[in-house]
């Protein structure tokens, strides 16, 4: 068991009354969906470090970082193609059976994205949230589902830690030198199959309940390798707003899961929630801290698109299935810079969205 993660195995109070009618919050960033988001499964690839890490049993596909590939980003799309396949796999249906692709990831103009949206000839969205993408799109996909819309949604991000690395901070081979609380850029996609509708004998058991989208936080902090500081304002303010919104308490969640906050951001987190009167006990952890060990030198672990991505798509979804978490509130977060604001030492804005996953 990865350390930091604590299974409850004691089911929560079924007679909570949240979800009796459709509604949406007062604070306008919680919607609630009346009709079951079903989450059909979920599709996770990683390279080799991630591989070796404390949940590296838990992803579909391990592979080398170029493995057959002629440069870092076709790599990069070979992951996340691949992660969206092993998800439709998973789900028993076809890839012609998926309505609609939300998908993004960091690089420039989301090209990733757009590259392999290319190649699968799905009918696509392109989102651009950083390292939250994956929690924006698990949000809207919701919304589109529980409105009618569609009825199969597949929703995926990537990153790559070369490609990431070489544009928003030092081309690989300057070697330039890392301070102490920076995060290692995840080289990992995820994938995951929204449902409307599932039969009896398909499907995980596993729905959306809720999605609270963030608003944009700002700090004021310039340096672009402290992430978890940046970022752990606006997983506060999300984290605030879903509580508020739903009612619940922190203790009513078998888990509650940042994005990449790393180990730094995971503790500005817990002193800033603490500061609000809210205790954030051990079922708080965060994917950054859970993919890599501390004998892997990523010091305070990972951050990137795919970190949450490819944990919640292994990790995380199998555990539920499992039964071992019951309720678990998903908050990735992003920070909302560009290779240019960096350069010219602007702030960082960043951002939190959040979903409600229940067994």
């Amino acid at each position: 068991m990865p350390q930091g993660v604590v299974e409850i195995g004691k089911s929560l109070d079924a007679t909570h009354t949240l979800f009796k009618k459709p509604r949406r919050s007062n604070s306008g960033q919680t919607v609630f969906f009346e009709k079951p988001v079903h989450i059909l499964a979920g599709g996770s690839v990683v390279a080799n470090r991630e591989g070796e890490g404390p949940v590296g049993n838990f992803f579909d596909n391990v592979i080398a970082d170029h493995d057959k590939e002629k440069n870092f980003e076709h790599a990069e799309i070979r992951m996340l193609k691949e992660s969206i396949l092993h998800a439709v796999q998973k789900s028993g249906l076809l890839l012609s059976d998926i309505d609609m692709l939300l998908s993004g990831d960091l690089l420039n103009q989301i090209t990733t994205s757009n590259y392999v949206a290319r190649d699968l000839g799905l009918p696509y969205i392109g989102l651009y949230s950083a390292c939250s993408t994956m929690s924006q799109a698990l949000a809207i996909g919701g919304c589109f589902l529980n409105a009618g819309y569609f009825d199969h949604v597949a929703c995926a991000t990537v990153s790559h830690f070369a490609t990431a690395e070489r544009q928003y901070r030092h081309p690989l081979e300057y070697g330039a030198q890392r301070p102490p609380y920076a995060q290692w850029t995840v080289t990992g996609a995820g994938c995951t199959v929204l449902a409307r509708d599932v039969k009896a004998t398909t499907g995980s058991g596993v729905r959306l309940t809720s999605a609270t989208f963030g608003k944009v936080v700002d700090m004021g902090i310039t340096d672009v390798a402290n992430m978890g500081a940046a970022m752990a304002p606006a997983a506060l303010d999300t984290l605030l707003a879903l509580l508020d919104d739903t009612g619940y308490r922190p203790e009513e969640f078998d888990l509650i899961l940042t994005g990449d906050l790393g180990k730094l951001g995971s503790d500005v987190l817990r002193e800033l929630a603490a500061e609000q009167g809210y205790a954030l006990g051990q079922n708080y952890t965060d994917c950054g801290t859970l993919i890599y060990d501390n004998t892997q030198k990523c010091y305070q672990g990972g951050s990137g698109a795919g970190c949450s991505a490819s944990v919640f798509n292994s990790y995380i979804l199998d555990r539920m299935q499992e039964g071992y978490y019951k309720r678990v509130a998903f908050l990735a977060t992003g920070a909302l810079m560009s290779p240019q604001s960096c350069y010219q030492g602007e702030s960082i804005p960043c951002i939190s969205h959040a979903v409600v996953v229940e067994r």
